[in-house]
């Protein structure tokens, strides 16, 4: 609506229908005054929607041209659940996505290391055996 009574982008013109008053306070309108005729307004009405449905079909085939690179990115998206800009764009190019790098832990041969439960020291002290008295 603002694109047609504010900022002129339809076939009416650059023309600006109705006088908004603000409340500034609030960061919104609270009135507006409607200094046009009903059948400018039916026009305003006309163009809005003329707007929308353009702005639908386009984004229906936008995403009806793409929907395969669509389901690949939303498997790789349930896979690894992050993407980066450039795997984003080898999904688009309908290329395979390199292997999910593991974080390593320092050492050089790339496998992690599991850390295992220390050994008591006093077998009195270690789980299920009583503590000395």
């Amino acid at each position: 609506r603002r694109m047609v009574c504010e900022f002129g982008m339809s076939s009416l013109g650059p023309i600006t229908f109705g006088k908004k008053d603000e409340q500034i306070f609030l960061g919104r309108e609270i009135n507006q005054h409607r200094d046009f005729s009903e059948e400018t307004a039916k026009q305003i009405d006309k163009e809005v929607r003329q707007l929308v449905d353009a702005g639908y079909q386009s984004a229906v085939e936008i995403l009806s041209g793409n929907k395969e690179a669509m389901h690949r990115m939303s498997a790789a998206l349930l896979e690894r659940e992050v993407l980066d800009a450039n795997e984003i764009k080898l999904i688009i190019e309908g290329k395979d996505l390199p292997p999910v790098k593991m974080p390593t832990t320092g050492n050089d041969s790339g496998v992690q290391q599991v850390l295992k439960p220390e050994v008591a020291r006093n077998p009195g002290l270690a789980p299920g055996h009583p503590s000395p008295a």
